[in-house]
């Protein structure tokens, strides 16, 4: 899917409010200024993280960050200087020929369209960041352009955390799943995906219904699975982020805790970079259609009362 395999050139797109990954992605693959993003990223969680591994643990398979573009020029100066960008792109179409493939760091599904769309044209590789996007007429546009054969991927970090891999499908050291529980910080619309790809991953597709009984700022979303398990997630102002699930089945019981930021960035990085260079998916796109099927549909339900919604 690249030219060259050996050295692929990322750009990456940012930044929206209280979103960092323009910083923390680009560091994951270039290294970064371990003093200047201490003392001042923005959002001190990064340096957090960053800082806790060793060096040898930064950079993915001669892959590397070489443009960023920002909305406000001084964001994209900034994050270049913190994670060691050499090339700062004065529009986002100014990426195309000079790089491999883009990295859209943005969380605001309503712009991803958008922002997707001249890559898309000139037939550039995508990875966009979770949620693809929060309204049908999106999702559909996404549809087509996957279906004419654009590459594109989208997912949350949690699908790759370690703490989850040996209870995600098809594994089910617990019995059949009856019930699973997890809370998530922010807003339904940006964060909500976090906890929903995380479940996804252990129960796989097969989703029924969504219902959202809460409001805008303290969301609870109940879901039905076709094999029987019910799903809640709790997601809104004030929550501390964490990826506390809790795991029912018909033969044990488990919580789940996730800690390593890090590890699932660097995986889910390393699945869009093997992308690039295998042509493969490491899953198919109809989990990232499932999974958008489900954002909107808690929008729809909240929106409409907390009435049940199909999937």
């Amino acid at each position: 899917m690249v030219k060259d395999a050996d050295n692929i050139r990322l750009g990456v797109i940012g930044m929206t409010e209280g979103n960092g990954h323009p910083y923390s992605w680009s560091a994951i693959l270039n290294g970064y200024d371990r003093a200047r993003m201490t003392a001042e990223c923005p959002f001190p969680g990064i340096p957090g993280y960053l800082n806790l591994q060793p060096p040898e643990a930064f950079g993915i398979a001669d892959a590397r960050v070489t443009h960023v573009f920002c909305d406000a020029r001084s964001d994209a100066e900034h994050v270049a200087a913190l994670s060691l960008i050499p090339h700062i792109a004065e529009t986002p179409e100014a990426m195309i020929g000079a790089v491999d493939a883009v990295l859209i760091a943005t969380d605001i599904g309503g712009e991803h369209v958008r922002r997707a769309r001249p890559f898309v044209e000139a037939g550039v590789p995508l990875f966009i960041d979770k949620p693809l996007c929060d309204t049908t007429a999106d999702l559909e546009q996404f549809q087509r352009w996957v279906a004419d054969g654009a590459a594109i991927m989208s997912s949350s970090s949690t699908r790759y955390a370690a703490e989850y891999a040996s209870y995600q499908a098809p594994n089910a050291p617990l019995g059949a799943w009856r019930f699973i529980a997890m809370p998530m910080a922010k807003k339904w619309e940006t964060y909500g995906i976090h906890a929903l790809e995380a479940v996804f991953s252990i129960t796989g597709p097969g989703y029924v219904s969504v219902r959202n009984t809460g409001t805008a700022e303290r969301n609870v979303v109940h879901l039905k699975h076709r094999c029987g398990a019910d799903v809640v997630i709790a997601c809104g102002k004030g929550i501390v982020y964490g990826g506390a699930m809790t795991l029912c089945g018909a033969e044990g019981n488990a919580t789940v805790v996730t800690k390593d930021t890090f590890s699932s960035f660097k995986a889910q990085l390393a699945a869009f970079i093997e992308y690039l260079r295998s042509g493969v998916r490491p899953y198919p796109f109809s989990h990232t259609e499932e999974l958008m099927r489900l954002v909107i549909g808690g929008i729809k339900s909240r929106e409409h009362g907390g009435r049940e919604v199909e999937v």
